[in-house]
């Protein structure tokens, strides 16, 4: 009885790592994206650092991972993920493959974005990272670099994914787009520069930086937004999150806010035993509400 339980419990195993492996990853990109064509450092992967998450740096080639639910419980909606990490990193697990993994439980078909961000020299992009952050010019030198690749690359995920909806059995008028911190900011890029092609039916801004050249744009139509951020954000970021939610009430589109008392900067998926650990769940209803989580047509 014992090896028959082994037996089926390696099994089980397997499959879950086989379906792991088999997760599908899209360049792109044919060739290198223009902008960054000089760019000659490779992806690389930090699993052991000061934040206790995966981080990926270095990014060159820009991906989507595709989260697939099961068929069964596929409802034709669809969002992109861009993750957080201040234009140098992108935290993938915490901000990003999570957050597919619990959206695709849900019915939705979850593409984590790997967007580019700028050059670490060194092997410790998190400490780089937290560096350059004390220094207002290099970071307004990154951000004014970076920024406008990371948008190129949310439109063209966007582009992607609604040209190829039947193909994933999405519905290409239910495809929205989630960012997290720097992936907020690409978030609101894609909502403000869309086409038709790239412009999203819903957004999620989650503790979102607002660049200030972002400011004085219109507000798309049609656009439901759900923002979530913490009032003890480390970075002061609070405010940026009050601003697309009264930008988006002056422009009389729906918006809900989540602004909680204690949470900080980066909680992602992290758990902190706060109401935070618990706001994808408030996502969850939300899209309900919307009626995107409901089955296909």
């Amino acid at each position: 009885m014992k090896w028959k339980t082994l037996i089926i419990v390696f099994y089980a195993v397997s499959l879950s790592s086989f379906a792991i492996a088999q997760e599908k990853v899209i360049q792109l990109y044919s060739g290198k994206p223009a902008g960054s064509e000089n760019w000659t450092w490779k992806e690389a992967v930090s699993d052991s650092n000061l934040f206790r998450t995966k981080v990926v740096y270095n990014v060159t080639q820009p991906t989507l991972t595709v989260f697939a639910p099961d068929r069964a419980k596929a409802n034709g909606t669809a969002i992109v993920i861009a993750p957080g990490g201040g234009f140098q990193l992108l935290s993938i697990n915490s901000e990003g493959n999570d957050e597919a993994k619990w959206l695709a439980a849900h019915g939705v078909t979850a593409f984590v974005l790997r967007y580019r961000v700028t050059h670490s020299v060194t092997n410790n992009p998190i400490q780089e990272m937290m560096t350059n952050l004390r220094d207002h010019k290099v970071m307004d030198s990154i951000s004014g670099l970076i920024i406008p690749l990371a948008v190129t690359d949310g439109l063209t995920a966007m582009t992607y994914v609604r040209t190829h909806a039947s193909e994933y059995h999405i519905q290409p008028d239910k495809i929205g787009f989630m960012g997290f911190s720097a992936g907020g900011t690409v978030t609101m890029g894609v909502a403000y520069k869309s086409n038709a092609d790239a412009k999203p039916n819903f957004i999620a801004p989650v503790y979102a930086y607002l660049p200030p050249e972002f400011s004085s744009m219109q507000v798309p139509d049609k656009m439901p937004a759900f923002i979530v951020a913490a009032s003890d954000d480390q970075l002061g970021l609070a405010p940026h999150s009050v601003t697309i939610y009264n930008k988006w009430m002056e422009a009389k589109q729906s918006a809900e806010l989540h602004m909680y008392a204690k949470g900080g900067h980066g909680f992602g998926s992290r758990k902190q035993n706060l109401p935070t650990d618990s706001w994808i769940e408030r996502f969850g209803e939300w899209l309900q509400l919307q009626g995107l989580l409901k089955g296909s047509k």
